[in-house]
């Protein structure tokens, strides 16, 4: 970042899965392992094959605005649960709901997870330098105790999720509640995630600066840019 936008930006958005941390292994492997617990047998690709298929075609992780804490962590349960359901595909799993338990609360925990070696001192600089720091991701309220579990949830001023917000990245209502929770403009708002069209596109789309950040070295290099 140039010293002329730096010098406009008060408050740095972060992306969470992806950006701060990534599963650790994979999804497959996870589903796989817990799977085998209950005497199912299932290949972890396969597996891995199935989340990406089924993953595009969950509506939005989103639920109204103002729903109360357990009636939301119901609606998110059942989210993940269709979902694992149909990655799972075993019929004959007759102990589903147990498995399922035991996977949903493990991706509350940092086990599940490994932090980008470059996150803390990243999120220890900006605070250094003045900045306020928060989380906007299309994840659930168990990102309040996966991000204590990391032990970096100390850095941010707030965690902006779209269960709680009612609108999911690239949906311009969720950066514009973030903004408006730390009264910030949002030319004066940096958001920085790695999915194109919800992290870049979409806050670029709310008015936002952004930067790609992407972790695979996998884009053109026309696309490691940020919006000016």
């Amino acid at each position: 970042m140039d010293s002329v936008i730096y010098r406009e930006i008060q408050a740095v958005f972060f992306d969470a899965a992806g950006s701060l941390f990534e599963v650790n292994g994979s999804v497959g492997e996870i589903y796989s392992k817990f799977a085998h617990r209950y005497g199912v047998k299932s290949d972890a690709r396969e597996i891995n094959e199935a989340f990406t298929r089924y993953f595009p075609d969950q509506p939005p992780l989103a639920f109204p605005p103002g729903t109360a804490q357990a009636e939301l962590k119901i609606l998110e349960r059942n989210w993940w649960r269709k979902l694992v359901l149909d990655v799972i595909g075993n019929e004959e799993f007759r102990q589903f709901d147990s498995f399922f338990t035991e996977v949903f609360e493990f991706f509350r925990k940092k086990e599940a997870w490994r932090l980008y070696n470059d996150v803390v001192p990243t999120l220890t600089e900006l605070k250094h330098r003045g900045m306020r720091l928060a989380v906007i991701s299309n994840f659930d309220s168990r990102l309040d105790d996966l991000l204590r579990d990391l032990e970096i949830d100390h850095f941010f001023d707030g965690i902006h999720i779209s269960t709680r917000i009612g609108a999911a990245k690239p949906d311009s209502k969720i950066f514009h509640a973030a903004l408006r929770s730390h009264q910030i403009e949002p030319k004066r708002a940096l958001h920085i995630g790695d999915n194109l069209r919800e992290d870049f596109e979409g806050a670029s789309a709310a008015g936002l600066r952004a930067i790609l950040l992407d972790r695979a070295q996998s884009r053109p290099d026309d696309l490691h840019r940020r919006t000016e």
